[in-house]
């Protein structure tokens, strides 16, 4: 399988996981979450497959969580998944799913343990140099 990024161009770490993705010589397909998003089965199957609960995948940054209160820890998993689904901008990124397994792709170099053949470096937009250990 191709690799999958559920990508957002406005975010740097998403950016900079694509281009990681490419220069690895990889042409993933993208969603581009923010107009796509992923259906509630989906979204369920990809937190399955990243061994995450809803929570560590919900992007706490953006003002509507507070005006939500999701912040709350005894709102339900189901709660903060419908949450997500109603707001994808609530859904952290890049996700990024291969044949090597899935994750949360923050920061940018967790990306180089789900490539078959990732760049040994990268620069960053930022101009961080960021380094990929081949004995891992």
């Amino acid at each position: 399988m191709k690799p999958l990024i559920f990508h957002n161009p406005n975010c740097g770490t998403s950016r900079n996981t694509l281009a990681i993705i490419k220069a690895s010589g990889e042409q993933p397909e993208v969603v581009e979450y923010l107009k796509n998003p992923p259906s509630r089965d989906e979204l369920v199957d990809l937190l399955a497959k990243m061994n995450i609960s809803p929570r560590e995948l919900l992007r706490s940054k953006e003002a509507i969580n507070d005006e939500l209160g999701l912040d709350n820890p005894a709102l339900s998993d189901d709660y903060i998944i419908d949450v997500m689904i109603a707001h994808p901008i609530l859904i952290n990124r890049p996700i990024v799913v291969t044949d090597k397994g899935a994750a949360l792709c923050r920061p940018s170099e967790r990306v180089f343990e789900l490539l078959e053949n990732p760049v040994i470096s990268f620069t960053k937009e930022d101009g961080e140099t960021i380094y990929h250990d081949n004995n891992q």
